[in-house]
């Protein structure tokens, strides 16, 4: 397959998936329980003319059919409607928050890739005490839930030692990331785990192989083939495993989120869900979802760049 129309049938791939994801979203919420009218109203007894243009402002008096093609209209255009609880437009509302988890979870991407990845190649290359260490290391990890381990380090790096802030995203780049580090730790540790088993077996298994002893019978420095004989051919499971673990960081930095009260995607979320504030929800699940699908798409598009033997559109045959 030819790169512009790989490029074209990904295209249409992530446009069908964020549509049936849209058709998921909205019927979900039309279909829960409670109602956004009487959030609206305040759960007072108003006049029938008055709740009538409530409900044509916010289109509630139109069938479920046309409500979600006017929503989707409207998103189309970059318009995800207006909150209910804070009568404001919802991607005016929810834009700083977008900026904060997309830095808490490029951090986050960061350390696995520099915690995982690192300890994965260093632990298949070097057996014995830190091979041991390093197993039982990533065990534990995996057995770690993202809550527990900002619990964790909340108590002991926060309140006892006091090195990092427990609360608020922080102003400004740098006072940020310090805010969001104990944060980002939090949702790397299990993650990290993860792709380190990952990398060391897939690591391991190049060091097996033949051309990895052809290249030390050359007289080759051990760095250098761990660095252009192994690595470079594991980046395909490497890549795979730090791509998916990175989508999944979407769904688990909501946990991350309340705990350390940073103000991103995940509260807004939560909050919007118990005020049925049906047009954040919507907005919030749907970033939520595209960006899923948008790493994932990234990630098939980045295996015949690692490899050209693979090509496009033949790891989907």
């Amino acid at each position: 397959m030819s790169l512009p129309r790989f490029i074209l049938s990904r295209i249409g791939a992530l446009a069908v998936t964020l549509l049936i994801a849209s058709m998921v979203i909205f019927s979900g919420l039309y279909f829960a329980p409670g109602s956004p009218l009487t959030f609206l109203t305040g759960g007072r007894t108003l006049p029938p003319a008055t709740i009538a243009a409530i409900k044509a402002q916010y289109h509630l008096d139109q069938p479920m059919a046309q409500q979600y093609l006017s929503w989707l209209g409207g998103v189309l255009h970059g318009n995800f409607g207006q909150s209910i609880i804070y009568r404001q437009n919802v991607i005016t509302l929810i834009a700083p928050q977008i900026a904060t988890t997309s830095l808490l979870l490029l951090y986050t991407t960061v350390l696995v890739v520099a915690i995982g990845v690192g300890m994965g190649l260093l632990s298949a290359a070097r057996k014995g005490v830190l091979d041991s260490l390093a197993s039982i290391g990533s065990s534990i990890g995996l057995a770690i839930p993202a809550f527990v381990a900002a619990i964790v380090l909340m108590t002991v790096l926060a309140n006892d030692f006091g090195w990092f802030p427990v609360q608020g995203p922080g102003t400004g780049l740098p006072d940020m990331l310090w805010h969001l580090s104990l944060p980002a730790l939090s949702l790397a540790i299990t993650t990290s785990a993860f792709v380190m088993r990952i990398t060391r077996t897939a690591a391991r298994e190049e060091l097996a192989s033949d051309h990895v002893d052809t290249a030390r019978g050359r007289g080759i420095p051990g760095t250098v083939v761990l660095r252009r004989h192994v690595t470079r051919n594991a980046l395909i499971p490497i890549t795979t495993a730090v791509g998916l673990s990175s989508a999944s960081l979407i769904a688990g930095s909501i946990i991350v989120d309340q705990a350390f009260a940073l103000n991103g995607l995940g509260s807004s979320l939560v909050t919007a869900v118990n005020a049925h504030d049906y047009p954040v929800v919507q907005a919030i699940t749907l970033i939520m979802v595209g960006a899923f699908v948008i790493i994932n798409t990234i990630i098939d598009a980045l295996y015949p760049l690692i490899d050209p033997r693979i090509g496009f559109g033949k790891q989907f045959s």
